[in-house]
């Protein structure tokens, strides 16, 4: 539910590409957030201080205790510049590279990675002494860094499909079958983040040239289209964060933690759950841009950002998983959203190439 207090959900640039990983209760945004307002947020710091202007998404978020350390061992004085959805923040960087608007940026994911790289707006470095996680490949990404993953899956509400005589599916053919018609809504891919990381899923298990038979039967499952995260979540979902009808929906892995966290009345275990199947992989980046006035500041705060203080800080403000080996998951996360086993990806230069084409095709079949 990305980014942020619950993220994720990030609106395409070219399409818009809602919310970058995650939420459910008590608002909570998801991996990409749907607001279109850029504000930048002020943290207070002493007046001798060097600025350093972070530009984000608008499903960033972080304890204010976080960046008053960095403020305080650097003597900075940050501003966060959100500037919406992920692909709008990345257009704004390409459109203002002659006058940057910023000294990083901070949210570009895996399906715009290749044309962050394309653009040439960002200046090589590469943190000294820090241990990525398994998986986390730094150089397919430079002159980017990895700063946290999330994981775009189903969600199943776990009464819901008992109160049906039904278990939760286990496979992507699974959700053709007769028993499950009518149950299932997810995102529109041209408006939400998981919505397109659900179609990249598809696209990995079938191929770049089969997916579209699976779509087409889907349709005839009577799937249903939303248009984002938070109206496929809270309006036609049926879990405890929901009021609709369907018991299964296309979320993040992070949501049933998000359930325990944002409960109220409290609850011990979550109402929620996740298949074991198709998750596709976001990964989120962030980089120093060129022209900044602060290369050395820029430097200091991308180091900060794989931190093990900025990293174990982040899962309960962004419900997003860190990438560096010594990060510890809070214990809500390890109980009840462990990082996927069965994951899917597509590499970013693929999605870079038929992103538009893969679209218009699903529109195609499904709202045509």
């Amino acid at each position: 539910m990305r980014r942020r207090l619950f993220v994720l959900c990030a609106t395409f640039a070219f399409v818009a590409c809602a919310q970058n990983p995650a939420v459910p209760p008590t608002p909570v945004p998801t991996p990409v957030a749907e607001a279109t307002t850029a504000t930048p947020l002020k943290i207070d710091a002493p007046t001798d201080t060097q600025p350093l202007t972070v530009m984000t998404h608008d499903s960033f978020a972080i304890s204010p205790e976080t960046l008053a350390a960095f403020e305080a061992q650097h003597h900075a004085k940050i501003t966060i510049l959100n500037s919406g959805d992920a692909g709008s923040m990345l257009n704004k960087a390409i459109l203002s590279k002659d006058a940057p608007l910023a000294d990083v940026l901070y949210g570009v994911d895996n399906t715009f990675l290749s044309r962050a790289q394309q653009a040439e707006i960002f200046i090589p470095y590469t943190p000294a002494n820090v241990i990525f996680a398994d998986g986390v490949d730094v150089g397919a990404s430079a002159p980017l860094i990895p700063i946290d993953r999330g994981y775009v899956l189903i969600n199943y509400d776990i009464a819901a499909l008992q109160k049906l005589g039904l278990e939760p599916p286990h496979s992507l053919q699974d959700l053709l079958m007769p028993e499950y018609k009518s149950l299932l809504v997810i995102e529109n891919p041209a408006l939400s983040s998981p919505g397109l990381a659900f179609l990249l899923a598809t696209v990995a298990e079938f191929g770049p040239t089969n997916w579209q038979g699976y779509w087409k039967l889907l349709r005839e499952n009577d799937v249903l289209i939303a248009p984002d995260w938070n109206t496929a979540y809270y309006t036609h979902f049926s879990g405890s964060s929901g009021k609709g009808p369907r018991p299964l929906v296309v979320s993040y892995s992070s949501s049933p933690a998000a359930e325990v966290v944002y409960s109220d009345p409290k609850v011990a275990t979550p109402p929620t759950a996740n298949v074991s199947f198709a998750a596709f992989e976001q990964t989120e980046y962030a980089g120093i841009l060129k022209g900044t006035g602060q290369e050395t500041l820029a430097k200091a705060f991308l180091d900060f950002m794989l931190s093990d203080t900025f990293q174990n800080d982040m899962p309960l403000y962004m419900f997003v998983y860190p990438v560096t080996k010594s990060a510890v998951l809070p214990s809500v996360f390890t109980q009840f959203s462990s990082v996927p086993t069965v994951r899917a990806q597509v590499a970013p230069a693929l999605i870079a190439t038929n992103r538009e084409a893969w679209l218009t095709q699903w529109d195609d079949i499904m709202l045509k």
